[in-house]
């Protein structure tokens, strides 16, 4: 029976790829090509690995328009797209929203839209826009507005602003990781986090460096300046954070996060179609295969995404419309 919830899966709408162009979306991912997607070879790779259900979301690069209008007609696309695969393959797929930021106000306008009329599960957030970190006082009107909410919202990394310090490799492999690092330091102390206490926000591939660096981060805290927006202690508000296993379930990333986190915030993850059908199976595999309990298994292939999401109707697909990789585990 296929079972899992696939938090971080992406959809490539055509009219996405022609404004971004498949050049720059390819520059950001180790293949170092655009995919070729289709809602159907997502259910087809599903079916294979036992995905029950995918969460839609665009990535980076995303798209950062100066004109406010264009941003905000782009976004409306691609939510209208994510919307309507939704209800034609009802179970199969849910959808974080994507907003025009850094525009404010067509940001907020997308919001009630796309939850109150699209019927979105959360919202996508990327981890900077235009160099702008997430803990901006520039961006902070619209967490506000979701922390008021109650939106889950996933976080996705962005690519740097003002070209990689090693430009010959792909942002997914080096600045990903930091991308969400810095994401997560910045809402620490600029004191957003500690206000956010409603806004549950899922951040990418184990969180990036934050397992390893949590207690280096906290050190931050001998500084009074900053001290101040974490008063509850830095590690405690890192602690409140769901993660995804998006190219990270093997054990030397995985056991970190466990370390960190208990599994009810740990999410199955598969970065499809970036990271191909090869990958998804081996996150199956890999989770299934270091010895992990049941319990601990079952929370992050599906548990903490039902409790993140408990009125979304999850699929139930048939042992004869899925063919899950147990001989392979």
């Amino acid at each position: 029976m296929a079972h899992r919830i696939d938090v971080q899966h992406h959809l490539l709408p055509q009219a996405y790829v022609r404004a971004v162009g498949r050049d720059r979306i390819a520059d950001t991912i180790v293949s170092n090509q655009c995919p070729d997607w289709t809602a159907e070879v997502s259910l087809e790779a599903m079916d294979r690995n036992g995905i029950a259900t995918a969460m839609l979301s665009l990535a980076a690069p995303g798209f950062h328009f100066d004109s406010a209008a264009d941003a905000a007609a782009l976004a409306r696309l691609c939510n209208d797209e994510a919307a309507a695969i939704c209800a034609q393959y009802p179970g199969r797929f849910g959808f974080f929203a994507t907003l025009p930021l850094p525009h404010i106000d067509e940001s907020l306008a997308e919001v009630d839209r796309a939850l109150n009329g699209l019927g979105a599960d959360g919202i996508c957030l990327l981890t900077n826009y235009g160099g702008h970190y997430l803990g901006d006082a520039r961006l902070a009107p619209v967490l506000e507005y979701l922390n008021a909410r109650g939106t889950v919202a996933f976080v996705h990394p962005s690519d740097i602003e003002g070209g990689r310090p090693l430009p010959h490799l792909p942002a997914a492999t080096l600045e990903f990781p930091f991308e969400t690092t810095r994401a997560i330091t910045n809402l620490l102390f600029s004191g957003q986090a500690a206000r956010l206490r409603d806004l549950r926000m899922i951040f990418s591939h184990a969180g990036g460096t934050i397992p390893f660096l949590a207690d280096r981060i906290s050190r931050l805290e001998r500084r009074p300046d900053l001290a101040c927006h974490v008063p509850d202690g830095a590690l405690a508000e890192m602690k409140r954070f769901y993660f995804d296993i998006a190219l990270s379930a093997g054990a030397r990333t995985l056991q970190p996060l466990l370390d960190f986190v208990p599994p009810s915030q740990i999410l199955f993850a598969s970065d499809f179609p970036f990271a191909g059908e090869d990958t998804m199976a081996a996150t199956v595999r890999a989770l299934n295969g270091q010895g992990l309990s049941a319990d601990v298994v079952s929370a992050i292939e599906a548990g903490a995404a039902q409790a993140l999401f408990p009125t979304r109707r999850m699929a139930a697909v048939s042992p004869q419309q899925a063919v899950v990789l147990n001989s392979q585990i």
